[in-house]
């Protein structure tokens, strides 16, 4: 008799989208692994950029500074896997991420005006690893939003809401609006080509 209750709770459970939400919320965990690994491998980066670029522009102090700064903010939030159940742990690792991202773009805007960076040994090798971050950032987090759409709908829609509502599946939060839109455009990492120098 028990095993007939056991089968029954099985094909109940199986139809009920139990399944569903175990294989759902493996993918939005796995997706989100590769957002973080993406973000440490930017953070990595960022003291080098850092180094070279106050070699050859330590005049440039407060955007540097900004930078260092960004950097610290991010490191200074746990990046745990628990972080894509709590919205508002998600909101400021978000945050703290967009504000390092505005801080780098704008030190990219103050690198072109110094063309001697790019014989600087080392640097060409910096810009095409930020580059190359930069998208895998982007994919990672599309990556992640359509894995948390597919999750979400399945935590909304009827009968797996029910589902959702005996076992407590929340739903999970995701990237704003406004990411998505900046992230439909691929960033751009331009430390600027070598200037003419001005006529005399």
């Amino acid at each position: 008799m028990r095993a007939i209750w056991i089968f029954m709770l099985t094909v109940l459970l199986s139809g009920c989208g139990y399944n569903d939400f175990q294989a759902n919320d493996e993918q939005v965990k796995a997706d989100w692994a590769e957002v973080l690994n993406q973000y440490q491998r930017r953070f990595d980066l960022v003291p080098n950029l850092v180094e070279i670029v106050k070699g050859a522009a330590a005049q440039e102090k407060d955007i540097l500074v900004g930078v260092t700064e960004a950097r610290a903010k991010v490191g200074s939030i746990q990046a745990t896997p628990e972080l894509i159940n709590d919205p508002k742990a998600f909101a400021q690792f978000n945050a703290a991420q967009g504000e390092l991202s505005s801080a780098l773009s704008r030190l990219m805007v103050v690198v072109e005006s110094y063309p001697q960076l790019q014989s600087i040994a080392g640097y060409r090798d910096l810009q095409a690893q930020l580059e190359g971050t930069e998208n895998r950032i982007t994919v990672a987090r599309k990556r992640y939003i359509e894995a948390v759409k597919s999750y979400n709908v399945l935590a909304r829609s009827f009968p797996t809401n029910l589902t959702a509502m005996m076992f407590s599946y929340e739903v999970k939060p995701s990237f704003t609006v406004e990411d998505e839109k900046a992230m439909s455009k691929a960033p751009t990492v331009n430390f600027g080509a070598p200037k003419a120098a001005p006529a005399k």
